[in-house]
């Protein structure tokens, strides 16, 4: 969900040898900590939330969030450090399934599983009805709510948790166990979120991060065998 429709440093020294002076040479910003329902900037616009980061079967560091924040390509900065430059590239996606994959530089950032005490501890199978998910977004935060069972389009699921535009590609946990990103909202016809003393939003549509895998490993694309960090 971005603008569209859907939705510190370590100072180096350099010692300039037989003058006895020592110069200071350029800072060099510290690696920024990104991890699930952290807030990221694509190509220095689009807002939106990292689903989760670890490492494939290529050893690279790597993470997911929602294709329409962008794609293959397009860079991405830490929300709050744009001005650090990009951290990461976009090196996949697939737009019917809304995922992408970021390729991160490891000299850029350290990754966690545990943002704002919001952990994620592995992969976990898509909920069933009834199973109480939770999100974490970079726009509305901690949110949980039931499962209402697979969503219209293939590889997606109801969830009774809230989303506003940001929050897309925020991470949906099941017991701590990533189990998929949000996507959209369900309907346009109720708030996307509880406002004030209304009790009553709209479900957000998630889609299943286990089926977007499947595609990822199918066509070999960076992200295959992916393992979240701390697992």
């Amino acid at each position: 969900m971005t603008g569209r429709r859907r939705w510190g440093s370590l100072a180096s020294l350099c010692v300039v040898i037989g003058s006895g002076v020592a110069l200071a040479g350029p800072a060099h910003a510290a690696p920024v900590v990104l991890g699930g329902g952290s807030g990221i900037v694509v190509n220095g616009e689009s807002f939106c939330t990292l689903t989760a980061i670890g490492h494939d079967n290529r050893g690279d560091l790597v993470g997911f969030t929602s294709a329409h924040c962008g794609g293959p390509g397009a860079t991405v900065a830490a929300e709050g450090a744009e001005a650090e430059g990009p951290v990461g590239t976009m090196v996949a996606g697939n737009d019917g399934l809304d995922y992408a994959v970021i390729k991160f530089d490891p000299a850029k950032v350290t990754p966690t599983n545990n943002v704002k005490g919001f952990l994620i501890n592995g992969l976990g199978p898509d909920p069933k009805f009834g199973a109480v998910a939770c999100k974490l977004g970079r726009t509305t935060g901690y949110s949980c709510g039931v499962t209402w069972g697979p969503g219209k389009d293939p590889g997606t699921i109801v969830n009774q948790v809230c989303g506003q535009p940001g929050d897309s590609g925020a991470p949906v946990t099941v017991d701590n166990k990533l189990v998929g990103m949000i996507h959209g909202a369900f309907t346009e016809d109720l708030p996307t979120c509880v406002i004030k003393f209304i009790p009553l939003h709209t479900p957000a549509v998630t889609m299943s991060f286990n089926t977007q895998l499947a595609d990822i490993v199918a066509k070999d694309r960076p992200g295959s065998g992916f393992v979240p960090i701390g697992s």
